[in-house]
């Protein structure tokens, strides 16, 4: 049983995930930042184990953020990947396609066709 919403549980295992990529796919580390067995911190990455209010605070302490902005998950990019950590890195250096256009380093609002 946990105290926070399915959401919030999401959130803080998303970020996790995001923070076991960013130590090179190990928990050890992390669990280690954590105050925390690797065992126990793996499974509440995979929803095996509910997120406690508790490891939430330290997550939040650890990356700097405030608790509500975990929890809501606006501390990170939403396209981070809930399954899996990895962050949207591969997009950054693609150019924007609008229209059927190449438009690098910039974008074009389209209203009705007419631009």
């Amino acid at each position: 049983m946990s105290d926070l919403t399915a959401k919030e549980q999401r959130s803080v295992r998303t970020t996790l995930l995001f923070l076991r990529v960013r130590a090179g796919g190990a928990w050890e580390p992390v669990a280690k930042a954590l105050h925390v067995e690797e065992d126990t911190i793996a499974k509440v990455a995979h929803g095996k184990r509910p997120v406690t209010a508790r490891l939430a605070i330290r997550v939040a302490r650890l990356i700097d953020v405030g608790v509500d902005d975990l929890l809501a998950g606006t501390h990170m990019s939403s396209r981070v990947c809930p399954h899996c950590g990895h962050p949207p890195d591969d997009f950054v250096d693609e150019e924007t396609v609008v229209s059927g256009q190449i438009t690098p380093n910039r974008f074009t609002v389209l209203d009705g066709g007419k631009q």
